[in-house]
């Protein structure tokens, strides 16, 4: 798993983990925050959000077109700047008026900008050191525990809102309550959701400080087709077919995971307010194991461990990585068994779930298609595109069967909840579309990466999050219908698209593989 990767492909995943920690800090609470702080309905929230994560996501391709023309590691620099100064803004305190509002769209565009010359061009930087011939068999791998890294950080962001909002409120003497519309307690509230602005500052800082410490691993990948043409470094030429027919088939993937990121992240929106509006927020029995971030991460780490026991040829290190999967493992249980019975818990502590499972599952799936590697058989990128779609509507069937016979958004007060459902229905929809992430987006990434041509590699991957984008922004579809139309419904658009996707996906197979030989 591990074997055959150079070591900038870790400092790379590190300063893009410290980022990622902030930003889905951030993210954990954004809508939460704005309802808490301008008293907006889920829908308002919920477009605002999704028009922030569709720019997120569209300023990439902006980035990468500067980046191929003035270097990759100089516009990862300055977007760490940009970002900073967004979310320095949006952590200083305010006041809940159109000052208030102009002062976080201000922080919001900040952020925007410099993620778009950071996110796609560090990968970008990750694909070029696989194009020496010497690791190019690995770059699958690579992307993998790239995304990896990045969930690492994602993975702890909730807990860390959690813990931030509670020993807020606890200073005021309040406790979270969803229903509470006391001006004081949402003063104190949104006053706790701005402090998790400040900790995307720290992280930063973090990853600016990893990204120059490591320059030198991966310094040599920070090269543009026209310099390395220049250098006389070896380019691969492309016929103006070939670079049209690849052109052509990434803006088919593009088109078709459209939709699965329109479904995918519904989990800052739909989903949190599923688990505001419908689940019991106090926790009993064993489902608490998954509440405590201290015991998911050493689970996450015990797989990593455990399968180092399994797979490395040194009897010695067997051992050690055994003894130390045991330990984490129990330290995993004592840490549960400490917990209080019942706890209660935040609609945006279930958004830890998808990043764990990403961590933790990571091992399985980069093992499962190594199975089909060894045979001769691999399953190429287009081919675990569609199956991860079709994995994402078995996803929302979950939640789909969770909502039978319950009273629609519509149906309910503004304030009012129905909070009845077990976690364990939200914990497996993250489950099950975290395998459809899997599937997609860490193969998509690896696959614009190796097909894009020299010339257009920044563009083609701002192209990637260009679709990450549109689908971001059509992510509010279901925040806007929330309380018009049925629950169920809802759901079902979110079905039918990954459905069809899926097989238009399939349909597509054969010629994308022609297209890019």
């Amino acid at each position: 798993m591990f074997e055959n990767q150079p070591k900038g492909l870790y400092a790379l995943a590190l300063a893009n983990t410290g980022e990622r920690f902030g930003y889905y800090t951030m993210l954990a609470i954004f809508t939460l925050f704005m309802q808490a702080k301008f008293g907006w309905t889920e829908g308002q929230a919920g477009q605002v959000y999704a028009i922030f994560l569709a720019v997120v996501y569209f300023a990439p391709f902006f980035g990468g077109m500067l980046a191929d023309k003035y270097g990759y590691g100089k516009c990862v620099k300055t977007g760490m700047a940009v970002m900073f100064l967004g979310y320095l803004g949006l952590a200083i305190p305010t006041s809940a008026d159109t000052n208030g509002m102009i002062a976080m769209f201000a922080g919001l565009t900040c952020v925007s900008l410099g993620t778009g010359l950071f996110k796609g061009n560090l990968q970008v930087l990750v694909g070029n050191l696989y194009d020496d011939p010497k690791y190019s068999a690995s770059r699958d791998s690579a992307f993998s525990l790239f995304y990896m890294a990045i969930n690492i950080g994602a993975m702890f962001a909730p807990a860390m809102a959690n813990a931030i909002t509670n020993s807020y409120l606890g200073k005021y003497g309040y406790v979270y309550d969803p229903q509470n519309t006391d001006p004081e307690y949402l003063e104190a509230l949104y006053g706790a959701y701005g402090l998790c602005f400040g900790v995307a500052c720290v992280s930063l800082i973090l990853s600016v400080l990893i990204y120059f410490a490591c320059q030198k691993w991966f310094k040599h990948a920070d090269v543009t087709a026209k310099q390395a043409k220049a250098q006389q470094s070896q380019v691969v030429e492309l016929t103006p077919k070939q670079t049209k027919d690849r052109i052509v088939a990434l803006l088919l993937v593009f088109a078709v995971v459209i939709f699965f990121w329109m479904a995918f992240h519904q989990n800052g929106s739909a989903l949190t307010f599923f688990a505001k509006k419908y689940t019991n927020l106090t926790v009993g029995g064993p489902l608490r194991f998954g509440f405590n971030i201290f015991s998911l991460a050493l689970t996450a780490a015990a797989v990593y461990t455990g399968f180092s026991t399994f797979q490395s040829k040194v009897r010695k290190t067997k051992v050690i990585c055994g003894i130390f999967t045991l330990a984490l493992i129990g330290g995993a249980l004592a840490l549960y068994y400490a917990m209080p019975d019942p706890i209660s818990t935040l609609p945006s502590d279930y958004q830890q779930f998808n990043p764990f499972f990403v961590v933790a599952l990571t091992p399985f799936c980069m093992a499962f298609f190594a199975i089909f590697a060894n045979k001769g058989k691999e399953v190429s990128a287009p081919t675990r595109i569609a199956w991860g779609m079709f994995v994402a509507a078995i996803g929302f069937g979950v939640i789909t069967l969770a909502s039978s016979g319950l009273t629609s958004p519509m149906d309910l007060g503004k304030d009012e909840t129905q909070s009845i459902l077990s976690p364990s229905w939200l914990i497996s929809t993250y489950f099950t579309l975290t395998i459809a992430e899997l599937l997609l987006s860490p193969m998509g990434i690896s696959f614009v990466s190796k097909v894009a041509p020299p010339k257009f590699k920044g563009m083609m991957m701002g192209g990637w999050f260009v679709a990450t984008a549109i689908g971001n922004y059509l992510s509010s579809i279901p925040s806007t219908l929330w309380d018009k139309i049925p629950l169920m419904y809802n759901w079902g658009i979110l079905i039918a698209l990954c459905l069809i996707s899926a097989i238009v996906m399939f349909a597509l197979l054969r010629k994308l593989k022609q297209m890019t030989e």
